[in-house]
């Protein structure tokens, strides 16, 4: 089993004096904490216990697992996430989030075995927008990605290689139809971002921007590079349907080799009765060697919070720089499931 260590004794000072950096007097946002593929669509459950407000959700996911090069097999995954959220006499808002998964298989990005992962925050805002501080280093991503796949669909390669370190400090503030968020690590590794989503007549416009300074560890776990990188996305929703466009650049660099890498993802998502349905496509280089993924996502809604799910993804990458195997994948699987989310 893999938990990560969440360090926020040593931070909690950081959100706790947040308050006192920003005033103001409106609620704060809520900082994303869930950085895996399967999250609740669902609504989630709200209690009030005197002036704190408790908020849960989760999913439960049954799923067997076929790899062209392995037999089938069977995987269990459910995940909780719990907030407790409280408004001071002042209007600032404090609150402290937690997010658990657990899985008993790989999952298609690489960890095999029972693994838990976890993720927990506390947090602190105003008007002028949310400091936290713990878990935080997928608050950028979370908020400028394109969307995600439908049902068991998961592109591989989507967005930077490359991440700052999973403890530190984040911020997430909005400014009219902006959104403005960063997160920075100990080690000074930061990650930014800016969305921006808004009507325009029947049609739903957002874009988003992000740039990175992280590390990256090559495919043999044997050398570490320093990443920069920048990328835009695109989306459009119109009706019952969505259509992304994302593309950035990102520059590996070490002390011996270096390598630069560009890519292109895109896809579609639409939705038609209890029917669901998503196509997404990538392609990228690293150096002259190619990387390439595509999957399909289906999800039919049986009954609220539950759920059948496809999804066939396909992932081929194999780049080398100065002897160094920056990348090495190449797997198609298939994974049916049937899920609740709560």
């Amino acid at each position: 089993m893999r938990l990560r260590k969440t360090m926020l004794p040593l931070l909690s000072g950081v959100a706790l004096a947040a308050p006192v950096m920003i005033g103001g007097t409106a609620l704060a946002q809520d900082i994303p904490l869930s950085y895996e593929r399967l999250s609740s669509m669902e609504e989630p459950f709200v209690a009030e216990l005197g002036d704190v407000t408790l908020v849960l959700n989760g999913v439960l996911d049954g799923a067997f697992v076929h790899d062209t090069e392995s037999s089938t097999d069977a995987r269990f995954t459910g995940n909780v996430e719990i907030s407790a959220h409280a408004q001071l006499a002042n209007r600032w808002r404090v609150g402290a989030q937690y997010f658990g998964q657990y899985s008993t298989m790989d999952d298609f990005d690489g960890r095999v075995g029972d693994t838990y992962s976890d993720n927990a925050a506390l947090t602190a805002g105003s008007v002028w927008g949310t400091l936290a501080a713990g878990n935080v280093s997928g608050v950028v991503r979370e908020q400028t990605r394109r969307l995600r796949g439908i049902g068991n669909g998961a592109l591989a390669f989507d967005g930077f290689l490359g991440a700052i370190g999973d403890v530190g400090a984040a911020y997430s503030g909005r400014f009219g139809p902006w959104v403005i968020s960063g997160a920075i690590d100990p080690e000074g590794r930061f990650d930014l971002g800016a969305m921006s989503q808004r009507p325009h007549g029947t049609r739903d416009l957002r874009l988003s921007f992000r740039a990175i300074s992280g590390d990256y560890t090559d495919a043999d776990g044997s050398r570490g590079f320093h990443t920069a990188g920048a990328g835009v996305v695109g989306e459009l929703i119109y009706g019952s349907s969505a259509f992304d466009l994302g593309t950035g650049y990102e520059r590996f660099a070490t002390s011996g080799p270096n390598a630069g890498r560009w890519y292109v993802s895109a896809g579609a998502r639409t939705k038609t009765g209890m029917l669901s349905l998503s196509l997404e496509g990538h392609y990228g280089r690293i150096g002259d060697a190619e990387e390439v993924s595509a999957a399909l996502g289906a999800r039919y809604d049986v009954a609220r919070g539950l759920s059948a799910n496809l999804g066939v993804n396909h992932a081929s990458a194999e780049a080398t720089t100065g002897g160094v195997r920056i990348t090495d994948t190449e797997e198609t699987k298939t994974v049916v499931s049937m899920r609740y989310s709560f």
